[in-house]
């Protein structure tokens, strides 16, 4: 990864002599507050973080260079962010950072990218492969990645996405260690065959997930995972918009996983936007095998947070499954006083388990918005009320984001 930078230059130093290298600043920056107030726990849990993201991007006709650092201060740390020690509070996986966030090098065509080095994954809706941009410090994985083709883009044909990563760095950061390492090694290999048509693109995907490290679960999250998705949307009315996502997968184990499972996964949701207003409703369930732990769907790669409820009960999911029935209404306004944009909305689940029928809990989700230019404001809210599974826990968040 240290010559990564030395063959760029050589790269884009060869072909200057074509064109003029263009160099674009890349700033991404957070400040957060959250607060955490769970039964079982004495104390709640405050967080104030900043996250800061800077880098530069070279680019010289179809190559293109890009480095960026991450950095997380922890200006208020009375939470347990998985790594201090500081098991009196409820977690906030959030540590404080400096790392080496992304370093890649990219040839890119109209039909055509080749992309190697430290960088960003967010593959279809990433429920099995993210960036995890919610938390602060971001999750990138050292890989090389090839796209091929237009074809789900544009509504016309196929495309293919692959990618084999040997490491993926968490959010836990540079004082990551045991069960919440920093890296993780394996041989990932994660593929994506896309159709386009005009209502909507049908993938075929393959997710080979080697979390080939000992302290993580005893290799327990090793899975592989095929399936097939299909996602579009259809005008009802000139004002009125149907979005549509269906998906299944088989999940069983992989590698050197211990536990012989096989588990399917489903999802169903439907969005109607008109004007304004839009409505969401889906039903997402992790399979379950036999009852053992890790022997349901599990998503260790997944972008959490946009998952089964911003209080993250879920993260692993249970023994017996989970079943996610959950509805999303929201309205937005354009141009109020001094914000482009304001927008609020109320997100509800019911959690069940795939067996046994057991009722896991309730939660609500809140979040009001509002953009001006570069900066982002918002407001959220998360309350889960337990059943048979955890404990009641509510979160609040303030928070601002401003990226260039």
């Amino acid at each position: 990864m240290k010559s990564l930078p030395i063959l760029a230059a050589v790269l884009l130093g060869s072909a200057a002599s074509a064109d003029d290298i263009a160099f674009k600043p890349l700033l991404d920056t957070r400040l957060r507050y959250e607060t955490v107030d769970q039964d079982g726990i004495a104390r709640k849990a405050d967080a104030l973080t900043l996250r800061v993201r800077p880098g530069v991007q070279a680019s010289d006709g179809a190559w293109s260079v890009l480095v960026e650092g991450e950095g997380t201060l922890a200006i208020v740390n009375d939470y347990n962010d998985g790594t201090n020690g500081k098991t009196q509070y409820p977690a906030v996986i959030d540590p404080r950072n400096a790392e080496l966030n992304r370093a890649q090098i990219r040839y890119a065509t109209k039909d055509f990218a080749v992309t190697a080095g430290r960088q960003l994954l967010e593959l279809a809706d990433q429920r099995f492969v993210g960036s995890s941009n919610w938390r602060q410090n971001q999750q990138t994985f050292d890989a090389v990645r090839v796209q091929w083709g237009q074809g789900a883009k544009t509504g016309g044909g196929f495309s293919a996405d692959l990618s084999y990563s040997w490491s993926d760095r968490t959010v836990n950061g540079t004082h990551g260690t045991g069960a919440r390492q920093q890296a993780i090694s394996g041989d990932n290999v994660f593929a994506l065959l896309n159709y386009g048509t005009s209502v909507g693109t049908l993938t075929g995907f393959a997710y080979l997930v080697d979390q080939d490290e000992k302290p993580v679960q005893n290799f327990g999250l090793s899975s592989q995972t095929y399936g097939v998705r299909f996602a579009g949307g259809r005008p009802i009315s000139k004002d009125v918009k149907l979005g549509y996502v269906a998906s299944w997968a088989n999940q069983s184990d992989y590698h050197r996983n211990p536990n012989h499972y096989s588990a399917d996964y489903w999802l169903a949701e439907a969005t109607l936007t008109a004007k304004a207003l839009t409505a969401t409703g889906g039903y997402e369930v992790l399979g379950a095998d036999k009852g053992a732990a890790l022997t349901s769907v599990q998503t260790p790669l997944a972008s959490y947070f946009k998952w089964n409820g911003w209080d993250a009960k879920f993260g692993t999911t249970p023994p017996n499954g989970l079943r996610d029935l959950y509805g999303t209404l929201g309205y937005g306004w354009k141009k109020v006083g001094p914000a482009d944009a304001i927008n609020l909305s109320a997100t509800y689940h019911r959690f069940d388990s795939d067996r046994l029928s057991q009722h896991y809990g309730n939660e609500w989700d809140l979040l009001a918005t509002a953009k001006s230019g570069h900066t982002l404001f918002s407001v959220r809210y998360a309350r889960y009320r337990a059943d048979t599974f955890m404990t009641d826990t509510s979160k609040f968040w303030l928070q601002v984001d401003w990226i260039l």
